[in-house]
C-alpha cells in the first residue's frame, strides 16, 4: 500500500458485515482505510459485527475501534462523535455506507416502508453529518463521503422508495459540499451499479428464493463491462475521494457501475 492516508482519522459508518455474507462496502471500506494508513473508527448497529471489522484491521497491523451505533436515532449520531473524538482524537474523514431497499410499487408500498426508507438511507445520513461537520468545520478539513447507489440516477418502478431516497442523498450531498466548501471540508458520493454485496446479491437471492449464482449471473449480464462491480471496487473509489488526490473535487457523484447508467433508464 502507498499511505495515501497516512496519518489520517475515519469514521466507518455501516462498518459491519452480515454474518456469512461476503464482504460488504462498508467493511472493504474499513479494512482498505487501515491499509492506506488511517486509524479507523467502525461504526455498526450490531456491534459485534463492527468489533470483527476492527479486529480484522488489528490483525493487518492497522489501528481500529468498534462502536455501536443506530444512526436512525439522534442520539446515536451524536455519540459517535464522542467516540470518534476518544478513540481517534479528531476525524479528517467520515464515510456513510448504511442503506436499505425498500420494495413494492407505489399503490402497494405501505407508508410505513417509504418512511424506514428515507429514514435509513437519507435522514440517518444527514444526521451523521449534522453531528460531526462542526468538529471538521472548527479544524478547517475534512472529508466525507457518501455511498449511494446508481439507483438515485435512475427512475424506479417497484423500487420507488429506494431511487427516491438515493436521489435525494445525491442532492444533500452536493448541497452539503457547496455549504461547507468555504469550510475546507469536501463532501462528495460514490453511487455503485450492480455489485456482487450482501445487499445486491445474497438479499435478493434470499427475498426471491432462488439461487445465489443465478441472481449474480442475471445482474452480470445486464452490465455493459460483462460483471457486477466488487465491495473493492467502492473501496477504491471511497478511497480516492477521500485522498488528497481529490483535493479539487466536491460536490461529485461518482457512478461506479461498469457503465450500467449510460444506457439504462429504469431499474
Amino acid at each position: 500500500m502507498t499511505g495515501r492516508l497516512a496519518g489520517r482519522t475515519a469514521v466507518i459508518v455501516g462498518g459491519g458485515q452480515t454474518p456469512g455474507a461476503t464482504t460488504g462496502n462498508g467493511r472493504a471500506v474499513a479494512l482498505l482505510f487501515a491499509r492506506e494508513g488511517a486509524q479507523v473508527l467502525v461504526v455498526d448497529r450490531d456491534l459485534d459485527s463492527a468489533e470483527e471489522t476492527a479486529e480484522l484491521v488489528r490483525q493487518e497491523g492497522g489501528t481500529a475501534t468498534a462502536h455501536r451505533a443506530d444512526i436512525t436515532v439522534e442520539s446515536d449520531c451524536a455519540a459517535i462523535l464522542d467516540a470518534a473524538l476518544a478513540s481517534l482524537g479528531h476525524i479528517d474523514i467520515l464515510h456513510n455506507n448504511v442503506g436499505i431497499v425498500p420494495a413494492g410499487r407505489t399503490e402497494d408500498l405501505p407508508a410505513d416502508s417509504w418512511r424506514r426508507g428515507f429514514e435509513v438511507n437519507l435522514t440517518g445520513m444527514w444526521m451523521t453529518c449534522k453531528y460531526l461537520l462542526p468538529h471538521m468545520r472548527e479544524r478547517g478539513s475534512g472529508a466525507i463521503v457518501n455511498i449511494s447507489s446508481m439507483a438515485g440516477l435512475l427512475a424506479g418502478g417497484e423500487t420507488i422508495a429506494y431511487t427516491t431516497s438515493k436521489a435525494a442523498v445525491h442532492s444533500m450531498t452536493r448541497s452539503l459540499a457547496l455549504e461547507y466548501a468555504p469550510h475546507g471540508v469536501r463532501v462528495n458520493c460514490v453511487a455503485p451499479g450492480m455489485m456482487d454485496t450482501p445487499m445486491g446479491v445474497d438479499a435478493v437471492a434470499r427475498a426471491g428464493g432462488v439461487d445465489r449464482a443465478e441472481v449474480a449471473a442475471r445482474r452480470a449480464a445486464m452490465v455493459p463491462m460483462g460483471h457486477q462491480g466488487t465491495s473493492q471496487d467502492v473501496a477504491n473509489a471511497a478511497l480516492f475521494l477521500a485522498s488528497d488526490e481529490a483535493a479539487f473535487i466536491t460536490g461529485a457523484i461518482l457512478a461506479v457501475d461498469g457503465g450500467f447508467t449510460l444506457r439504462s433508464h429504469h431499474v
